[in-house]
């Protein structure tokens, strides 16, 4: 399952962007998955939760967003988005197309995260 060393690569990533942002916790971490990134999603939910413990994103929610296949189609002069990833034919005019836009992402797209209260934990000064 390589899914569970994607999640920890995502984990890293988020939690190095979250402490330069001075974060406690990520609650929320964003990504844009494409149906062609060979990743399985629900494998990938089930290894964040793995690789999330004893980390700033412990207890975090992982929010897919996932992103269809886009290719550009020469005949029509457009992007259009696949039904499924089987077949790469224009669903207007039924040409080939090999022009991938889109469908390949495994990107964070962005954390939410919870940054410390000053006035409710004021920092002595020095």
């Amino acid at each position: 399952m390589h899914e569970l060393s994607i999640a920890a690569s995502l984990v890293e990533s988020a939690e190095q962007a979250a402490r330069r942002a001075g974060a406690q916790r990520v609650t929320q971490v964003f990504l844009r998955l494409g149906a062609l990134s060979g990743v399985a999603k629900d494998a990938l939910l089930f290894s964040y939760d793995i690789a999330t413990a004893g980390t700033l994103l412990a207890g975090s929610q992982l929010v897919i967003e996932d992103v269809p296949v886009i290719v550009h189609c020469d005949q029509c002069r457009c992007d259009v988005a696949l039904p499924g990833i089987q077949d790469f034919r224009c669903p207007v005019c039924g040409r080939l197309c090999v022009q991938i836009v889109a469908g390949r992402e495994l990107e964070i797209a962005g954390i939410e995260i919870e940054v410390a209260d000053e006035e409710a934990n004021p920092q002595p000064a020095t």
